[in-house]
């Protein structure tokens, strides 16, 4: 166990790092990172990898050469670094993904310029996730500071696109080898879901496209063809009618968050049809002879994979027996099993007890509706002790005016600094 003053030290090291954090924090935010396209990849990774080497970190900049989104007007960089101790021992890598949504409408301060006011730090990545990013650094600072590094490793890897899949951010790092249980054992990604949760996992996703086909004919003449708009519609109806109540319920013993994540869901991302109109937004005069729909299907730990894609298929059966001339295909655009670490590993214990500690209640252990970069860590890596936790309230993220809380980012550096070294001091099959 750690020593009581041990703990104290690295605390006060963490408290005393509170205008460093805001500053990083800001630093952050002030690059715009969008995705997409995916712009100032390099130049953060450019920053961050500095950051690292300041520490003493040996940096490695890696570009996900032959991802379908990377180029060369924005290519996929990612950055990771790590600090070894000593002696031989297990690893602690902190995750963070440096891209960042569209900023949308409705913002009333700069969103790439890390406005400080109310004891919060605002901008576009704020919450999700460039101060979970900041505050995991600030750990591994205090940890080097105060020489508490003596034994195993500590990383940290800034990854792109995140946003779009992650492809070319920790999913590529994953199968180059970097999430490897022979050179590292526990995983946290701070994402932000409350300083005082825990997230085990996430449900399944299915993304397909759906693309009903029909017979072009003359719009005046409509009965010379068949409609894929009209036979999307029949698609749409026994969707609602019939498989949306089953979804309904269905309900995991994942603790899903928020409750209503806790039952299977269907949603209907984009729809197109019929033919493309001219510029001046005339209509073509024509029967639509085909029809896409994007389907974002979330499936529960305790549904069959082949079963949510053969519910799928059997309803758009039932279109095209009733409906002559009607065919379709689907596309898949991705899918990922639902991914859990188990509540009893040291990672969450560790986790656990110091949440506990520093906030004077047990910790929320919960699991996200939509997937993160958890998923290419334990599918494509071999490390299966992986977690999100870090600052910030799930709810602000892609939101105007997103922001994150000081409090809170100095809190979740407490509680993943501490439990970083009391996993460093764990044996392991590893050390």
């Amino acid at each position: 166990m750690v020593a009581v003053d041990t703990i104290s030290r690295l605390f006060a090291r963490i408290d005393a790092s509170r205008a460093g954090l805001v500053s990083l924090t800001q630093d952050l935010l002030r690059f715009p990172t969008i995705n997409p396209p995916g712009a100032d990849y390099r130049a953060i990774c450019a920053y961050l990898g500095e950051w690292l080497e300041a520490r003493g970190g040996a940096v490695r900049h890696i570009r996900a050469l032959g991802e379908p989104d990377d180029s060369d007007a924005f290519p996929r960089w990612n950055v990771i670094g790590r600090f070894e101790g000593t002696e031989a021992g297990p690893c602690v890598h902190f995750n963070g993904h440096i891209d960042v949504v569209e900023v949308g409408l409705g913002w009333t301060v700069p969103p790439f310029e890390g406005v400080v006011k109310d004891g919060r730090v605002y901008g576009r990545g704020a919450c999700d996730m460039k101060g979970g990013i900041a505050a995991s650094l600030i750990a591994i600072d205090a940890l080097l500071a105060c020489g508490l590094l003596t034994r195993g490793a500590l990383e940290f890897s800034g990854t792109a696109d995140e946003e779009s899949g992650g492809f070319g951010g920790a999913g590529y790092l994953a199968r180059q080898g970097f999430f490897d249980r022979s050179r590292v054992d526990h995983v946290i990604i701070p994402e932000p879901l409350n300083p005082d949760r825990i997230c085990l996992g996430h449900r399944g996703v299915w993304w397909a496209e759906v693309e009903i086909t029909g017979a072009i004919g003359h719009g005046a003449m409509p009965f010379l063809g068949v409609n894929a708009i009209a036979g999307m519609g029949d698609l749409l109806a026994l969707i609602e009618k019939d498989l949306m109540p089953r979804l309904g319920n269905r309900v995991t013993a994942m603790p899903c968050m928020p409750e209503g994540a806790r039952r299977a869901t269907l949603n209907f991302n984009s729809i197109h049809g019929g033919q493309p109109e001219p510029g001046d937004g005339r209509p073509a005069p024509v029967v639509a002879d085909r029809c896409r729909l994007v389907l974002d299907r979330r499936y529960l730990v305790e549904e069959d994979f082949t079963a949510v894609k053969s519910e799928i298929v059997e309803l758009i059966e039932r279109v095209k027996a009733a409906r002559a001339g009607i065919d379709y295909s689907i596309r898949e655009i991705m899918s990922f099993e639902p991914t859990m670490t188990a509540p009893d590993a040291p990672l969450v214990q560790s986790l656990e007890h110091w949440i506990e500690k520093l906030f004077d209640r047990p910790a929320s252990l919960v699991a996200s509706p939509g997937t993160y970069d958890q998923k290419h860590i334990t599918r494509h890596g071999s490390v299966q002790a992986c977690v999100a936790y870090g600052p910030g309230i799930l709810d602000l993220a892609h939101q105007p005016d997103e922001w994150i809380g000081i409090d809170d980012m100095l809190a979740s550096a407490k509680v993943m600094a501490a439990a970083a070294l009391t996993l460093l001091h764990e044996r392991t099959e590893n050390a």
